[in-house]
């Protein structure tokens, strides 16, 4: 008996431990900065990413169109 409740005990623990998805909440502010021969020239209006969405952006390769590069930056 006293080993079923400590089996059971640690059974909701891990359960716990593993239900709290920190990983995939995690948010950042991520915006679109464009630089033109290195110089920055514009970027857009900061939005807050989470989970798969942030996780997708962050790799996300930058755009490089001659000598314009448009990369996403997040804090």
């Amino acid at each position: 008996m006293k080993t079923k409740m400590i089996f059971a005990g640690a059974l909701l623990f891990i359960a716990a431990a593993f239900n709290s998805c920190e990983v995939l909440n995690d948010c950042k502010t991520c915006k679109q900065v464009t630089y033109v021969s290195g110089a920055w020239d514009h970027e857009t209006s900061p939005v807050e990413y989470c989970g798969a969405s942030l996780l997708a952006i962050e790799a996300m390769e930058d755009l490089v169109e001659g000598n314009s590069r448009t990369t996403w930056e997040c804090n």
